[in-house]
């Protein structure tokens, strides 16, 4: 009997887009702490989470905040925000606080669509990204491409889950900018050497 587990946050797959281990800590463990890029994003996403904000701009009313669900995925999340023009067609919008990092963006973006379509029984063709930093939006096709990486990404998510075990730590570059890195322990775990030298940046970040 395969075990249960929760639905899968949609905001778990930047998670595992950015490190699985990451994804794991948060999502089997339940530990989360903030660090400068979480709190200037929760901050720039204030407009984007308030539900009474919405309106209609462009000729499009638009929704934010939006509760999103997908019972064949098990997934739940909401969406920032959700555009819908004159005809109907309905159009999620992700925003971003900095620049383009990979591809995890586009596939929160696509996983957004995949609830939209299940929740309306619409089909979602495009979406767009938002990123602050630069003020641009970008419009992406949620393609049959997009469509198959989402999906895999949110089953490996899954398999993280019903294993309940933490990935290898990869003590790379994108360690120093997790917020994480207290809890993972990545130069401790993956080189036995640099533990010294990482205890020095702990107490450095702590203080």
């Amino acid at each position: 009997m395969t075990p249960e587990i929760d639905p899968i946050p949609i905001s778990a797959i930047e998670h595992y887009a950015y490190c699985a281990r990451q994804c794991a800590i948060i999502a089997v463990e339940g530990v989360w702490r903030d660090n400068v890029h979480t709190v200037r994003g929760q901050t720039g996403h204030r407009r984007a989470d308030d539900s009474s904000a919405s309106r209609v701009e462009r000729g499009r009313q638009v929704l934010r905040a939006v509760p999103l669900w997908s019972e064949r995925l098990e997934l739940t999340g909401r969406a920032d925000v959700v555009e819908v023009d004159r005809s109907g067609n309905i159009f999620p919008v992700e925003y971003k606080m900095g620049v383009r990092h990979g591809d995890a963006a586009h596939l929160q973006l696509c996983a957004q669509g995949l609830c939209l379509e299940e929740m309306t029984g619409q089909h979602i063709a495009q979406g767009a990204l938002w990123f602050a930093g630069p003020r641009r939006r970008v419009v992406v096709d949620l393609d049959d491409e997009l469509r198959a990486q989402t999906i895999a990404v949110i089953g490996q998510i899954r398999s993280i889950m019903l294993q309940g075990t933490l990935p290898p730590a990869p003590n790379d570059t994108r360690c120093n900018e997790c917020q994480l890195i207290g809890y993972c322990m990545p130069a401790v775990v993956s080189k036995p050497g640099q533990i010294i030298a990482y205890n020095q940046e702990v107490a450095r970040c702590e203080s």
